[in-house]
């Protein structure tokens, strides 16, 4: 190898470090200013910047009072990102969250013609609060803007802002009035993210937080350039074959009726999940080696990934449910049962 050779090389290998310390620098700087407002939750943040910066929405499921809307809210504020928030209801219907066309007349004319009133679901980071409670034909309204990220209304498509994100909130214990969601627009949500109740010593935290009058203030850590260009990067993170191909074992080995499927896929599941799954898997396992402060992405962020990528994906069967499987528990068993190549 020539001295220049060796000397470009070094300097590329030095650039790739230096952008992958810079990414993990702003997640941690990310992760400091979040935490003046959210206490504890450091897995469910991790996620969420995970989905993130691969380009993801995200669904998230606790009860209620657990911070979810807060946890996005300030996500927004700290990345400079524009932010809506929908309530999501039984009578909310598809122009409320896409926007619609009036009619209206010019005063000095009298010319009338149509124009297009933008919706909530034109800005950065949408935030659909307990979608499941809404009809389907209303839940579908988001599925161009998650996947195309853009809107069709009139016959006119319109383009929505970059970086879009849906990050949307499910109660998972009150099922009364509620409307599940497909499984075509699950499938759309990169991560499903559990948030759980606080430890006791954290919810001492979150109580003295929120009982006084003094509130934080945040400093900005990224605009929407900055981590457009993250999001680039991501995608130019290398995943070693061996990396990828245990990805499409895992997600192969959900599907029953596929030769390699362990024992617990047969007995426990009507479907699996679809080439999607393996996409976000070795996508997110990119973001989060970069979080990670790591160049390549390894066997071990798919690992970490397999459950929030996998449990939405996977439809149990009446055996499980007799038995008290869910999908979670099958994600264990396909970790168990798939060996690394």
């Amino acid at each position: 190898m020539s001295e220049e050779t060796r000397s470009g090389t070094t300097t590329a290998e030095a650039s790739v470090r230096e952008e992958v310390a810079a990414v993990a620098g702003a997640a941690e700087r990310i992760q400091g200013e979040v935490g003046k407002r959210i206490v504890g939750q450091q897995e469910v943040i991790e996620l969420l910047l995970t989905a993130l910066l691969a380009r993801g929405h995200c669904l998230f499921v606790g009860v209620p009072g657990l911070a979810k809307t807060l946890l996005v809210e300030t996500l927004a504020q700290v990345l400079d990102l524009t932010f809506n928030r929908i309530q999501f209801t039984p009578d909310l219907m598809p122009g409320d969250i896409t926007g619609a066309e009036v009619l209206e007349e010019d005063r000095e004319t009298g010319k009338r013609e149509f124009r297009f009133l933008q919706g909530p679901v034109f800005c950065n980071l949408l935030l659909a609060d307990e979608i499941n409670r809404t009809p389907p034909k209303t839940q579908a309204a988001l599925l161009q803007s998650m996947q195309e990220y853009r809107v069709t209304a009139g016959g006119r498509t319109f383009e929505l802002p970059r970086p879009f994100h849906v990050f949307a909130t499910q109660n998972p214990i009150e099922q009364e009035g509620t409307y599940p969601l497909p499984e075509a627009q699950l499938d759309r949500f990169m991560l499903m993210i559990g948030v759980d109740y606080p430890s006791a010593a954290e919810e001492v935290e979150v109580v003295a937080r929120t009982t006084v009058a003094e509130a934080p203030t945040l400093a900005g850590v990224l605009d929407p350039e900055r981590l457009r260009a993250l999001q680039d990067l991501v995608r130019h993170v290398p995943a070693a074959e061996n990396v990828t191909r245990y990805a499409v074992n895992l997600v192969r080995a959900s599907r029953p009726d596929d030769p390699a499927a362990p024992e617990a896929a047969r007995e426990f599941l009507t479907w699996g999940a679809g080439p999607r799954a393996s996409q976000y898997l070795v996508l997110a396992g990119k973001a989060r080696a970069l979080l990670h402060g790591r160049p390549a992405v390894r066997t071990e962020d798919i690992r970490a990934l397999a459950r929030p990528v996998l449990r939405h994906r996977l439809i149990t069967n009446f055996q499980a449910e007799a038995k008290g499987v869910d999908a979670v528990h099958v994600v264990d068993r396909l970790l168990e049962a798939v060996t690394e190549p």
